[in-house]
């Protein structure tokens, strides 16, 4: 039974960028002067910034200078973090249920368990669809967590030390890195291997040619890279991409994912000794499961313009997991909210606004997504983006050094939402002056 003179519990579930930000927002305000109880649940001990996850891959960003650590989040900043998976929703007890969490040596860390809540918002991200493409779980790699980038980062290091201490010739497809999706995920990913496999073998493997030897392909169904993007966009990235030297190739489905490479529905074989797949979003199969809440083919979660989910008011969803109409969408023809970094922050911001309101007995507002444009960045190389209506009053194509800080700005409003002004300072600065003293790649 709930004590009747409890404080309004606040149970947010995932903490990624959108579930981090809105904790820290209530632990600041409603937490910080005893209004409410706020919970944070993840499955996970630390958070990275997801967009960031490809420069961790890559080996151009060291993860422990970027991490934030759930345990001394909540602590700084007045709410509780429990570990834990979502494993159900009681919807009658109002209650969110987890599964136990397991130490690498299969030890239990914490038993199954269940919190209570006035208010939960759901805020669990989003996974690839490989669309149930043959060989995607036995042969290709992910990037949908801290884990998958450093998994797919030492094996790129280690395919690299292979082949330098090898004595027969390389394979056809030593070396070679295929990318199955063009969407920002993978046009950022082929930049940045450009660049940092060419410093890993710089670092005295003499043995391998990065010119001859390495080979990065960015395979993709649509006639265009960045095919969600306007063509402009699309038109200057591909330039990019070729002049790096990674072989694109557009209207390409793949049939099959093979051990040693790509299959494609023409029947080409593209060789490769590390595939990744980086084509097609869902929100975790869970969610079309859990508690009879409305779902829609990509298991997000359906969301009224208020967030909250459209069977149940106590209930909110934000970020990639929700499925949120925007009704000025392609030229007020309507559409859906893209899953993208500016949204997550915004709509934090907003179920943040919505929980004060609740408490306050006031009635919600809608949530009115405002597009800033888009920004992908191709490492130390170039940046390329547009500028959206609001900003400047029409649509705007950058490029270079204005839209790499843009794209810089983009995190650090991210940072700046977690720490505050003086500690991002401080830390952006410390990072300036270790990059002074370490590998510009990491090495292991």
């Amino acid at each position: 039974m709930r004590n009747p003179d409890s404080k309004h519990q606040v149970v947010i579930v995932g903490g990624g960028a959108g579930g981090l930000e809105l904790a820290t927002r209530l632990g600041d305000s409603l937490g910080k002067h005893g209004e409410a109880d706020i919970t944070l649940i993840d499955k996970n001990r630390t958070h990275v910034w997801k967009p960031k996850l490809h420069e961790i891959a890559s080996g151009s960003m060291d993860m422990s200078a970027h991490e934030v650590d759930y345990l001394a989040q909540a602590h700084w900043h007045r709410f509780r973090f429990r570990l834990g998976e979502l494993t159900a929703i009681d919807r009658e007890r109002r209650e969110v249920h987890v599964a136990p969490y397991l130490d690498d040596e299969g030890r239990l860390v914490t038993p199954a368990r269940a919190f209570a809540y006035d208010t939960l918002v759901v805020s669990v991200g989003s996974l690839s669809n490989d669309f149930g493409t043959p060989g995607v779980r036995e042969h290709g790699l992910r990037l949908e967590s801290k884990v998958d980038a450093q998994r797919f980062h030492a094996r790129m290091v280690n395919a690299c030390i292979r082949a330098h201490a090898q004595t027969t010739p390389l394979r056809p497809e030593q070396l070679h890195v295929a990318i199955i999706g063009a969407g920002a995920t993978g046009v950022e990913l082929a930049a940045e291997l450009h660049r940092t496999t060419r410093e890993v073998v710089a670092y005295g493997l003499d043995r391998v040619d990065a010119e001859k030897d390495i080979q990065v392909s960015v395979i993709e169904a649509a006639d265009r890279v960045l095919p969600a993007l306007p063509p402009r966009m699309s038109a200057a990235t591909e330039a990019l991409l070729r002049k790096l030297g990674v072989d694109v190739h557009t209207s390409a489905k793949v049939a099959e994912v093979l051990p040693e490479g790509v299959r494609l529905a023409d029947g080409r074989i593209l060789p490769a000794e590390l595939v990744v797949w980086a084509a097609g979003v869902k929100a975790p199969d869970l969610l079309k499961e859990i508690a009879g809440l409305e779902t829609n083919r990509s298991n997000q979660l359906v969301v009224l313009p208020t967030l909250q989910t459209t069977r149940d008011p106590d209930i909110f969803a934000m970020g990639d997991c929700a499925q949120c109409a925007w009704p000025e969408a392609n030229d007020g023809k309507g559409g859906f909210v893209p899953p993208r970094a500016q949204a997550a922050h915004q709509q934090a911001s907003h179920v943040a606004a919505q929980i004060r309101r609740r408490l306050a007995g006031k009635p919600l507002k809608n949530y009115r997504y405002r597009d800033f444009g888009s920004l992908v960045s191709l490492g130390e190389f170039s940046t390329v983006g547009n500028m959206m209506g609001g900003l400047i009053g029409g649509n705007l194509m950058i490029e270079g050094s204005f839209a790499r800080l843009m794209y810089i700005s983009l995190y650090k409003m991210h940072e700046l939402a977690l720490h505050g002004f003086v500690k991002v300072a401080l830390d952006t600065l410390a990072r300036l002056i270790t990059r002074r003293t370490e590998p510009h790649v990491k090495l292991h």
